[in-house]
């Protein structure tokens, strides 16, 4: 089997059956059987998820992530290996993460076997990337405590940048991501008596407009800030005055400081809300993921692992603004992550990540494959 019929017959099994985070059971017992077949050591410190690690002729340990999780959305694409599990699909590409994973533990064994690894190396088969934190889940779980790690690398597909090209960023890649929620209780009358009773809209409507209000007045207007509002609700009945109402939404920055503005912000307008107009509202936080900071002593071994593949770094002068939990691993050892390039205009693999009919060319899987080896071989070589 070639490296390509291997990344093939891997990533459209895998995409056929994609499993959501912290339910990825079959796929874990998947990549169990791949790792037993081959006589990989592994543990599983969570229920899904699972780490294999060899043993190299150094005193090096590098550590390789790929995220195995899927997303609640509806495959519109029309292929042979469209997913089978209605509602979930791999809109992530981690299917492709962990395939390309997958071929590189194939060569790390070969050269085992021969005596030749390099170095210590860990295979992180991580879940729950896009919800739950499965990085900081494993490393709350102690799961590396008893690893000297010297660098973790992880690869994300980009169908915004063409096949071929990868993008590299020192420090913040990707931003905070933190999800916010407010919780408001009235009081109900009827219409006709609607003095009577206290309006969660009327309550509503003023915790939106401040909300708005933060970036512009309470923030650095040289930073790049989100705080959106992704959905809001109130009331029971048309004849009656609200008595409840929601609001959700996700706060993205770079600069934790700026969170924490954000957040002060937010426990001011949520105490306003009972002086204002009698009415309770209770803010609950979601704990988010950090920035994704890469670490700059690692940069030249990374541009030098692309030159051999022939592959073209692109450098990002301004971050991503969407979450990625890779940006946890930061706190156990220096990490670099970055961004394979997916787009094929002639294929029509052009759509985004979390869209329902992303796609890309399997051949990328090869690319990240080698990357990861030449990574591994010239580690810390002067």
């Amino acid at each position: 089997m070639t490296d390509l019929e291997f990344v093939t017959h891997h990533r459209r099994h895998l995409h056929q059956y994609p499993e959501v985070s912290l339910q990825e059971f079959d796929t874990t017992a998947y990549i169990v059987n791949f790792l037993e077949e081959l006589e990989i050591p592994y543990e599983r410190p969570l229920q899904t998820g699972v780490i294999g690690r060899l043993e190299g002729n150094s005193d090096k340990t590098i550590a390789f992530r790929a995220d195995i999780d899927a997303l609640p959305i509806t495959e519109e694409n029309d292929v042979s290996y469209k997913s089978q599990h209605e509602g979930r699909m791999h809109a992530c590409g981690h299917d492709g993460h962990t395939t390309a994973l997958m071929l590189f533990v194939t060569r790390c064994k070969a050269l085992y076997d021969k005596g030749a690894l390099p170095h210590n190396v860990i295979f992180i088969f991580q879940p729950a990337e896009e919800s739950g934190g499965g990085a900081n889940l494993l490393i709350q779980e102690g799961a590396f405590s008893k690893d000297d790690i010297n660098a973790i690398f992880g690869v994300h597909v980009m169908p915004f940048e063409e096949e071929g090209k990868v993008v590299v960023k020192d420090h913040e890649l990707t931003a905070s991501a933190t999800e916010y929620r407010f919780f408001l209780k009235g009081l109900s009358s009827h219409v006709a008596n609607k003095e009577q009773g206290r309006a969660t809209s009327e309550a509503l409507a003023h915790v939106i407009t401040q909300l708005t209000q933060i970036q512009h007045f309470h923030l650095n207007g040289l930073k790049r800030n989100i705080v959106h509002i992704g959905r809001f609700s109130a009331g029971e009945a048309i004849n009656t005055v609200p008595s409840n109402g929601y609001l959700e939404g996700t706060i993205r920055t770079y600069d934790m400081d700026d969170l924490s503005i954000i957040q002060e912000q937010m426990k001011k307008i949520s105490e306003s809300v009972k002086a204002l107009y009698g009415v309770s509202c209770e803010l609950k936080f979601e704990v988010g993921y950090p920035p994704t900071m890469n670490a700059p002593v690692l940069k030249d071994h990374v541009l030098r692992s692309l030159e051999l593949n022939q592959l073209e770094p692109v450098f990002n002068e301004e971050p991503y603004l969407f979450g990625e939990d890779f940006s946890f691993y930061n706190q156990i050892a220096p990490s670099y992550f970055v961004f394979f390039g997916t787009r094929n205009v002639d294929k029509d693999f052009v759509t985004g990540l979390h869209t329902s009919t992303l796609n890309f060319d399997e051949k990328i899987l090869v690319d990240v494959a080698n990357f990861y080896e030449q990574l591994l071989m010239h580690f810390n070589e002067e």
